[in-house]
């Protein structure tokens, strides 16, 4: 379990998944206490159990559907 940050904190490169230690999109605030972060596929996979237990669910998922920024072509 990772400790409890400030839960409106965006989750950075740094945060892993508390399952696979993928970078984390998903933070869920327990409502007994403690957080724990997830990448998409686990926070998907165990979303229906973890929502009766949130005080506080912040979803950052939609980050994976943004498009890459463009690569400069090299120049001749």
């Amino acid at each position: 379990m990772t400790p409890t940050l400030s839960p409106t904190a965006p989750l950075t490169a740094l945060d892993r998944c508390d399952r696979c230690a993928a970078q984390a999109y998903v933070r869920v605030t327990l409502s007994a206490g403690g957080e724990l972060l997830f990448c998409g596929h686990h926070f998907r996979e165990h979303e229906a159990r973890l929502r009766p237990l949130a005080a506080e669910v912040h979803d950052e998922t939609g980050k994976l559907a943004e498009p890459a920024a463009p690569v400069a072509a090299p120049h001749d």
